[in-house]
């Protein structure tokens, strides 16, 4: 694996990838003097990807890797110019720029659910601004990536998971950085090579059926096969006849690889009933003396499928999944957000509220932190508590917490201990936390799914987890609607 400090020195400059929208912003906040007034802003989501509730969150990496090389060059200053619209003053600021505020936010793998910040931003309003659009692209993209590799785990039920997506992800980006993120959300590998030289680990794969087909005959292809990776041959068995010729000469190659001292993978399908041929090809490999022989299998795979194929009594090991995971397919957008919390205005901060007749579109208003609450006894987590970031907890005191709109709906808990999700990444412009990588990150959310019921993971119609606001965020929210005029 590649050094993580060097890798800092091939990073993008992604200052540009930004809408033009918030550089016009930023100038207005330039003119108006106020582009230096502080500001705090929540990156969250409204609703979970597809039929989830929670998601997996993803992309911190990268997100800090952005705010670490922002700046503006010289051929982006010239850039601008051309479009008319700034002047020499704020270029001259430009030249300068670079983030000198704090960022706060989730460690990778994190179970999260919606509008919890996942990161929170308190920095000069122009810097603040500037972010929101490369911040979110980062974030939504890995998360919902991480939460369907989640669903497709989980759906495997402990069966390895290989992500498979590269040549159908929209783009090398998405293929990289989806890989990563799928990793993160609970695969074991993946087949893209450069995201494993990126982030670690080791990349999986075989052959496709064009290495049979170039061959005069399957077993000819399959003893070619074995012969250059006797110790890590699985065969790919579906070319012709899966179980006329492929799973046969498989084993007929299996038998000779045993002569030689060595043990087979097992084998792969990619086509056809895969629940039928997985449970003949598993009867077979068990009756020719192949019981630990893995069966592989791909084919348009999702969590739906691989829950249906394994109710069908599929004998399958691993699961190859690729399209409907790399690209999300029922789902092709997390839709987070990024809003203003609280603002500075005349030397003081002000917390901010978006209104909307969408009751849902109403932000959560200041400078806010996430508590998440355990059970003493069992160690599975309760609820989540949204508060403001000057709040504390007594744990040797019972808590009482509410459902934020339908407000009857309390409970009070007694044997419990808490967790703050929210982490310093940035203070004073300097990042002040070590990213733990793909792997470790991907164990952390195995971790962290651990102490949720299943209930809150079925893939369908799950429970809803509660995600509650302290008493004092929910009276300072209504004050502030309560001020508003509506017209």
């Amino acid at each position: 694996m590649r050094n993580r400090k060097e890798r800092k020195t091939d990073m993008r400059n992604l200052t540009m990838m930004t809408d033009l929208y918030q550089l016009t912003m930023m100038y207005g906040y330039f003119r108006e003097k106020t582009h230096e007034n502080m500001a705090v802003y929540d990156v969250f989501f409204r609703k979970g990807a597809g039929e989830s509730k929670y998601a997996v969150f993803a992309g911190l990496e990268q997100v800090m890797e952005y705010i670490d090389n922002l700046h503006f060059s010289a051929e982006d200053i010239d850039y601008l110019r051309t479009l008319n619209l700034f002047d020499e003053d704020f270029f001259a600021y430009l030249r300068d720029f670079r983030f000198t505020g704090e960022i706060y936010a989730m460690p990778e793998g994190t179970v999260v659910f919606p509008y919890e910040p996942l990161i929170r931003v308190r920095a000069p309003i122009a810097q603040a601004q500037l972010i929101e659009t490369a911040m979110l692209n980062i974030i939504n993209h890995q998360t919902l990536i991480a939460t369907k590799a989640s669903r497709v785990c989980h759906a495997a039920e402990g069966g390895a998971v290989l992500e498979f997506g590269l040549r159908r992800a929209q783009g090398p980006d998405a293929g990289i950085y989806g890989a990563r993120a799928a990793i993160i959300g609970g695969c074991n590998t993946t087949s893209n090579v450069l995201t494993t030289q990126m982030f670690g680990g080791v990349p999986a794969g075989t052959h496709a059926h064009s290495w049979i087909m170039s061959f005069d005959s399957e077993l000819q292809a399959f003893r070619a096969y074995a012969e250059v990776f006797p110790d890590s041959c699985l065969l790919l068995v579906d070319t012709y006849d899966t179980l006329g010729s492929g799973v046969p000469n498989a084993i007929t190659v299996f038998r000779e690889l045993r002569e030689k001292g060595y043990e087979p993978m097992g084998i792969r399908l990619d086509s056809g009933d895969l629940a039928y041929l997985s449970r003949m090809a598993r009867k077979m490999l068990d009756e020719a003396g192949f019981p630990d022989a893995k069966i592989c299998a791909s084919s348009d795979l999702d969590e739906a499928i691989i829950r249906d194929l394994r109710n069908q009594g599929a004998c399958i090991d691993t699961w190859g999944v690729g399209t409907k995971l790399i690209t999300s397919e029922n789902c092709p957008a997390l839709g987070g957000v990024y809003k203003l919390a609280a603002v500075e205005r005349h030397g003081k901060m002000q917390p901010r509220i978006k209104i909307s007749e969408n009751f849902w579109k109403i932000t959560n208003p200041g400078l806010k932190k996430v508590v998440r609450i355990y059970d003493g006894s069992t160690h599975k987590s309760i609820a989540d508590l949204i508060m403001l970031e000057h709040e504390s907890i007594d744990t040797q005191h019972p808590l009482t917490i509410f459902d934020p709109v339908e407000t009857w709906k309390r409970m009070t808990i007694t044997n419990y201990y808490i967790k703050e999700l929210l982490v310093p990444v940035f203070q004073d412009g300097k990042q002040v936390y070590q990213s733990p990588g793909m792997m470790a990150s991907r164990e952390y959310a195995k971790q962290d799914l651990e102490t949720f019921w299943d209930e809150y993971k079925r893939p369908y119609r799950p429970h809803i987890y509660k995600v509650d606001l302290s008493q004092e965020l929910f009276d300072l929210k209504h004050e502030l609607l309560s001020q508003t005029t509506w017209h």
